[in-house]
């Protein structure tokens, strides 16, 4: 047993070996060039469409890209004969989901630090939080998926069963939680989003796939090819918290405690919501191959539509607008320890 540890660490890449220590090193470098650089991030400002970043964008493509060159595309039509784990990141995204977030940050923002907030920041900081947990992720989720060996095809899979049911679930239930009924889904975000980090990152793994293996052989394929993106995924994660933190340094410089604050109840709902449907997962004998990315679609959130909506909703300024700029901030380390905790109970479960 310790010789096979060892060699699972020996086998690790250098910088999977020392992602933590990347990630905060990225994050201060993040930081320090948003506040000594501030050309840095006024020029990549410029490259935004819809809401989303284009150097973002690019960089997210790079890391989901080795995973969609291990898709079969036969293994696409067989993830629906497997309606189980469906049914679990379904029923926990949209029915169990949105309705935590609203308890748990209420709990927090209006009770239990209710002498740090006014009673209408209270409130914007909760429709941030709704906006949050109704919108479950597009993108990342492959990376999540990958960093825990997750079956690729079934995570495009229930990618797109969820991106499905955003288009009608999300207004209304947004709509309730905050009692408002002038709502709206920026569809040009959602459908941007879709494209960029869906369609195109797809198609262009099985262009690649077909050609390499036609060219060369199903081995070459997966014993040399592949294997040249090995690093690609978390370089690319790296150098998308640099941007993202070049971004948002001084929303934690100048509200270090509010952040503080908003992350708490963001955090544990991430936890929470990754058990219930890791466990449920569990409890029905899925393999962890699916599991872990059911767990992590749940666990981690559309940010970009978050951000969105929130803006058209309440302005730039506001606290629900801060709200969901956290839970960017907040969401790559909790999910890396997400990420830690799969990989480390993949015993758990029996294939």
């Amino acid at each position: 047993m310790e010789n096979q540890s060892t060699e699972s660490v020996d086998s690790m890449g250098f910088f999977a070996r020392y992602l933590s220590v990347w990630v905060i090193l990225c994050i201060v470098a993040g930081v320090a060039i948003g506040q000594f650089i501030p050309s840095v991030p006024q020029t990549l400002s410029k490259f935004e469409y819809a809401n989303i970043s284009i150097p973002i964008a690019i960089l997210i493509w790079l890391m989901i890209y080795p995973m969609m060159l291990k898709i079969d595309f036969a293994s696409i039509l067989d993830a629906g004969k497997k309606p189980k784990g469906l049914c679990v990141t379904c029923t926990v995204n949209w029915l169990i989901k949105p309705f935590t977030m609203y308890l748990i940050s209420a709990l927090f923002f209006k009770v239990v630090f209710a002498g740090f907030f006014t009673e209408n920041l209270a409130n914007e900081y909760l429709a941030g939080a709704i906006l949050l947990g109704a919108a479950p992720c597009t993108a990342m989720v492959f990376v999540w998926s990958h960093l825990t060996k997750g079956d690729p095809a079934y995570t495009v899979v229930q990618v797109a069963v969820n991106d499905l049911i955003l288009l009608v679930a999300f207004t209304p239930i947004v709509a309730f939680l905050l009692g408002m009924s002038n709502v709206f889904v920026p569809y040009d975000t959602l459908f941007l989003s879709v494209v960029l980090f869906v369609v195109i990152p797809l198609f262009s793994g099985y262009i690649s796939r077909r050609y390499v293996i036609k060219r060369k052989g199903l081995r070459y394929f997966e014993d040399v090819f592949i294997k040249k993106f090995d690093n690609t995924t978390i370089i690319g994660l790296l150098l998308t918290l640099i941007i993202i933190f070049t971004f948002q340094g001084d929303v934690i410089l100048n509200n270090p405690l509010h952040v503080l604050l908003i992350a708490i109840p963001l955090s544990i709902q991430t936890f929470f919501i990754f058990y219930i449907t890791y466990g449920w997962a569990k409890a029905w004998k899925l393999p962890h191959a699916i599991a872990s990315p059911a767990g992590m679609i749940g666990a981690s959130n559309f940010f970009e539509l978050a951000v969105a909506v929130a803006i058209s909703l309440f302005g730039l300024q506001s606290g629900a607008t801060l709200v969901t700029v956290v839970g960017v901030l907040v969401e790559v380390p909790i999910m890396l320890t997400l990420v830690y905790i799969a990989n480390n109970t993949r015993h758990w479960f029996k294939n």
